[in-house]
């Protein structure tokens, strides 16, 4: 993991907020939001006064619009409109409490890189998720852990707030990429989201701290959620991301090799022109080039 920024004590917190015909959810929660640096509205081109209402209720409220379609998309357009040091991901149908939001940050400023909300412990919980969609949960869960050796107790949960330095490590699609001709979804567009983030903060070995979060009821409106067709779609993006972090690992490797001399060299060569290869490559000898591991790669699991 590169060596960090020094990061602030008192950090500018951007909230984005994906939504798509919640005009009636925004006029109830915009109001209860903490007071924070900048709050992104992410349009997914609503047919209701979403963004109206937004903007009435909200008046310095940034609005964005989001380039292809999905939760996913959304939040990588926001994500790359965020100008503060912490990004809070935030749902706009009121099934997330603005009072958390203290929370997360506190325990980013306490030493982690990445907050993410967990349904599943002391202080957390859910009035909204059904028996089928919590079983189908734990189960991702249990499956995500065991092929990718993580040890979260809520893969899905989309409450969440992380440094905006470590997006460059994460690699989410971005929102110049076309849409699908055929009108699918890119993979990582959809809700699949959570689960994508959740495997790429842990492959890339950030700092990560669970926060008891409690999931309130959908106020208007229904979601757009799918627990089976998504359910499938975060099932195949826990595989991409598997196959996506070994093809990582791998590149590391090899590029840490193409550095380091044949160990006959290794001992003839003298120490001078050992430092001098070592500069070249821009750090010390041996040091993987970690930028170039990825190159194409989000083209090939996308």
């Amino acid at each position: 993991m590169p060596a960090r920024t020094v990061r602030p004590a008192d950090p500018r917190v951007s909230v984005v907020i994906p939504a798509r015909n919640e005009a009636r959810n925004l006029e109830i929660i915009l109001p209860k939001l903490p007071p924070v640096y900048e709050v992104i509205l992410v349009d997914g081109n609503s047919v209701d006064d979403t963004i109206a209402t937004a903007q009435r209720v909200m008046p310095g409220i940034r609005v964005v619009h989001q380039t292809r379609k999905g939760k996913g998309n959304a939040l990588a357009c926001g994500f790359e409109a965020v100008t503060g040091d912490i990004v809070v991901m935030f749902d706009a149908d009121c099934s997330a409490d603005p009072d958390e939001i203290p929370r997360f940050v506190q325990a980013l400023v306490e030493g982690a890189d990445v907050a993410k909300g967990t349904r599943y412990s002391l202080g957390g919980g859910s009035d909204d998720i059904t028996i089928v969609r919590n079983l189908g949960n734990r189960g991702l869960n249990l499956i995500c852990n065991t092929i990718l050796g993580t040890r979260y107790s809520d893969l899905c949960y989309g409450y969440n707030a992380f440094w905006a330095d470590v997006l460059p490590e994460i690699g989410l699609l971005s929102s110049e990429l076309p849409k699908p001709s055929d009108g699918s979804m890119l993979w990582g567009d959809g809700f699949e989201i959570e689960t994508v983030l959740t495997c790429r903060w842990s492959a890339a070995e950030l700092a990560i701290t669970e926060v008891p979060s409690h999931e309130k009821l959908r106020v208007h409106g229904t979601s757009n959620l799918n627990a089976v067709t998504d359910g499938i779609r975060v099932l195949k993006s826990i595989m991409h991301e598997r196959r996506r972090a070994a093809i990582g690992r791998s590149e590391v490797r090899r590029a840490a090799m193409s550095v380091v001399p044949p160990a006959t060299q290794l001992a003839a060569a003298p120490a001078a022109p050992l430092a001098a290869a070592g500069a070249a490559h821009g750090g010390p000898l041996g040091t993987p080039v970690a930028a170039a591991a990825v190159v194409g790669l989000e083209e090939d699991v996308a």
